[in-house]
């Protein structure tokens, strides 16, 4: 099942696909038609379908990776393949996807979709490239779409590394929480959508924990 969610510029759609019940989201350009997918990560026939819904056109134009992890890339060669589109990830983790990375992200960088502008955020951890992406509303609540860096009730997994978990939610603390509304909405590489007012005091019971 498509869930669409509509901003005064752009739509969005996520569907969950593959065994570890991955999310993937297809940001299109209102004005332009044009797109952006964030993790192809399975069932390269289900994003094709989700691409031509989005626009009858098909014209997706970049696949932005948020991290190296296999079940964010299971269909991202198939899709390049069967529509052309460019390839974006956190320059850190460039080198291990399946395919040739086009644009290597660093913190603070832009991606362009038609008219679209998203906000390129590096939260370290997870994986050492792994990004986020911000998009924003001028007329509604701003969107992050976080991969596996952020989910409701925590960060990502660090694999119990405490250098890890803490680089992560000093990142997660000071690059989203810090600088965007409580009802910006964070969409996760796995699971449903929260926003950060939703999560955000549970941030002191996140860092005490350790995961």
């Amino acid at each position: 099942m498509v869930e669409h969610t509509a901003t005064s510029t752009a739509d969005v759609r996520a569907v969950h696909v593959g065994p570890m019940d991955n999310v993937a989201y297809l940001v299109t350009c209102r004005a332009s038609g044009a797109q952006l997918l964030v993790d192809a990560a399975d069932e390269p026939d289900t994003l094709l379908d989700l691409v031509q819904e989005g626009d009858p056109r098909g014209r997706l134009g970049t696949v932005v990776t948020t991290h190296r992890h296999r079940d964010h890339v299971g269909a991202l060669e198939a899709l390049v393949e069967a529509t052309g589109a460019g390839t974006a990830a956190g320059a850190d983790d460039a080198d291990h996807l399946p395919v040739p990375v086009d644009r290597r992200l660093a913190h603070g960088d832009v991606v362009r979709v038609g008219e679209l502008a998203l906000e390129v955020v590096h939260l370290r951890g997870h994986t050492p490239g792994s990004v986020a992406l911000v998009l924003r509303d001028p007329d509604g609540p701003d969107h992050v779409f976080t991969g596996d860096s952020l989910f409701p009730g925590g960060v990502g997994n660090t694999r119990g590394d405490a250098g890890d978990f803490a680089r992560l939610l000093d990142d997660v603390t000071d690059r989203l929480f810090a600088v965007l509304a409580d009802d910006t909405v964070v969409h996760p590489g796995h699971g449903a959508p929260t926003t950060l007012g939703e999560q955000r005091p549970q941030l002191p019971q996140w860092r005490e924990r350790g995961w």
